[in-house]
């Protein structure tokens, strides 16, 4: 295939092929060491039961977040033994944390594979230093990036050996606070299919090349210059993007952001761990970080209850209750019961892909109708038990006004399916207003175990009741029904990425009413406004490739609720959409991959 179509394909494909074209460092401590679980003080004989001992903050962060120093010997040996580990272990139970402390690195070539996180320690990337790569490639599926999810890259400066570093990844694996001296290379090597991406808050000096990737979304960042696009490449924030000119070149460009907070992170002050906690932009435009330290305030680690895999729920709720914030290290966490974010302000932080399983049918976390929430940087894995809900973000009929302080979602990502029989209702469900989702994938799983029509059942991904919500960066695919159903007044979505799901067995399966097919985005008719920018969805019926759906966006006709640059593509054929938006838009036909295309709706 050329570098910049992915139309041509082989005959033979699987599912998710198709798409696209002992130097372990010291342990960083802090304070008190936090021990795995903290038991509850027992009550004494003949008395009242005792309350549970206070938790300590800070600790140790564990064996899978390894620090090195410019000092610390065989980075790039301790490096490599990570990445064999992780190249292709899409649905092991490994987590990593590579952190680097300001400095300068010479000569690194990190590769990264599944569930590994690399960044910096520094309030800026340019305080962390790597002469050389921080790289994402796909030798471990013959060229084919399409599947490289997972893994992430934050807060360093690079200067690329040969002058331009290479990210060639899929969905949830986010670029962000980078710095890269010189290039970006979005593509694999020999420009084989790729479906990512997400970058955000990066300066990146040369140009990025996406070649062969199906659809990017860039937000608050400058580049030097951008190659080409695909079918949907979306910017908003950007310095250095080109213009808008969807849908050829499929372009869809904002000056600005409309509201931004970008993502918590770890950094060091002295010898001592914080988390940063960037404040909330408005018309947010280029890096946080170009004019020296970023706005924000920030907590001592003292103030985190250190999580360790097999910490119970009741202890992380202890916790929370205790007044302390979440620090969740590498690892599995199974939860019995939901964790219950109530206090306003709470921080919630995964480091390496850190994934929570609720047993039970249980839902993983719920939020309060609180201000100013954080949750960032973890998977939420289903279990076998069916859960009505994984995510909620406030409770049912949630009506305060957060507007001033919003609660952010950011790199946290949902999975049923796939890694095991996995079952959910519904994945994310936001019921509080001025949430903001930053870049997240809630994926019902279309490959690996426990994967099925009804085995991995899942109805719908996001669903946003609450008012004023605004989602920078949505990935939602494969859900049985809706994948996003949006009911709540004065939405907006900018980028949006979507695949129908592909294991369907027949038009029955899928009938909504008298329509062929659930949209992949359904705008509740009750709403009066809403808007949109970038967002596409696409088709492989791989299992019945007569499939018919009838469009991929359904939204009421009203002045208010409006779309901008909206695409559908049938993969190879595999069905078809008859309508792009509502009864809007050509078919798609044939098996070219063309998308048929809307600029504006109404």
């Amino acid at each position: 295939m050329s570098a910049s179509s992915p139309d041509s394909r082989p005959p033979s494909i699987g599912r998710r092929t198709l798409l696209g074209a002992a130097a372990v460092a010291t342990p960083a401590v802090l304070g008190v060491a936090t021990p795995a679980a903290a038991a509850p003080s027992p009550a004494a004989a003949g008395s009242a039961r005792k309350k549970p001992r206070a938790l300590p903050g800070g600790g140790d962060l564990g064996p899978n977040v390894i620090v090195f120093d410019p000092s610390t010997p065989g980075i790039q040996a301790r490096l490599d033994q990570v990445f064999r580990q992780q190249e292709s272990a899409q649905f092991g139970t490994g987590r990593y944390a590579l952190l680097f402390k300001p400095g300068t690195y010479n000569g690194l070539n990190a590769q990264l594979g599944f569930y590994t996180s690399i960044a910096g320690l520094g309030l800026s990337p340019d305080d962390t230093t790597i002469n050389g790569d921080v790289t994402v490639d796909a030798g471990w599926f013959n060229g084919n990036a399409t599947q490289n999810f997972w893994r992430s890259a934050e807060n360093l400066a690079l200067v690329p050996v040969n002058g331009t570093n290479r990210w060639a990844v899929a969905q949830a694996a986010p670029f962000r606070r980078m710095h890269v001296r010189g290039g970006l290379n979005l593509s694999p090597t020999g420009y084989g299919w790729a479906s990512g991406g997400y970058i955000a808050d990066s300066r990146i000096d040369g140009q990025v090349g996406p070649y062969s990737q199906q659809q990017w979304y860039t937000r608050d960042s400058a580049i030097g210059s951008w190659l080409n696009g695909v079918w949907n490449m979306v910017f908003s924030g950007v310095e250095g993007a080109p213009a808008q000119s969807f849908p050829n070149p499929p372009y869809t460009t904002l000056g600005t952001t409309p509201i931004s907070r970008e993502k918590p992170f770890l950094y060091l002050q002295g010898n001592d761990y914080r988390v940063f906690l960037p404040e909330k932009r408005t018309n947010a435009r280029g890096v946080t970080w170009g004019n020296g330290t970023p706005r924000g305030t920030s907590l001592p680690l003292s103030q985190f209850y250190v999580a360790r895999p097999g910490v119970s729920a009741a202890t992380l709720n202890q916790a929370l209750a205790e007044g302390l914030h979440l620090l969740l290290t590498p690892g599995i966490y199974h939860l019995d019961r939901s964790i219950q974010v109530n206090r306003a302000g709470t921080v919630v932080l995964g480091l390496g892909y850190a994934t929570l399983i609720p047993d039970g049918g249980v839902t993983a976390v719920q939020v309060a109708d609180v201000d100013g929430v954080r949750l960032a940087g973890f998977l939420v894995d289903a279990g076998p038990v069916n859960s009505a809900t994984l995510l909620e973000i406030g409770p049912r009929g949630a009506s305060r006004d957060h507007s001033a302080n919003p609660t952010t979602v950011q790199d946290v990502f949902v999975r049923i399916g796939g890694a095991g029989a996995g079952k959910a209702t519904t994945s994310m469900v936001i019921n509080s207003r001025h949430t903001i989702v930053d870049h997240t994938w809630v994926w019902r799983a279309d490959h690996g175990e426990g994967v099925g029509w009804e085995t991995n059942r899942a109805d719908y991904g996001v669903v946003v009741n609450g008012d004023d919500v605004l989602a920078t960066g949505l990935f939602v695919e494969h859900f049985n029904k809706y994948d996003v159903q949006w009911n709540g007044q004065r939405g907006r979505t900018i980028f949006f990425q979507n695949e129908k799901a592909y294991d369907a067995p027949n038009q029955a399966a899928i009938q909504n009413g008298s329509i062929k097919g659930y949209a992949a985005y359904k705008v509740g008719d009750g709403v009066t406004t809403h808007e949109g920018w970038g967002l596409g969805s696409y088709c492989y019926y791989n299992v019945n490739p007569s499939i018919v759906q009838h469009h991929g966006f359904a939204a009421p006709v009203r002045s208010g609720v409006r779309f901008h640059n909206l695409l559908v593509v049938s993969l190879g054929g595999q069905g078809q959409y008859e309508c792009v938006i509502n009864d809007t838009g050509s078919p798609t036909s044939g098996t070219s991959t063309v998308p048929s295309t809307v600029v504006s709706y109404p």
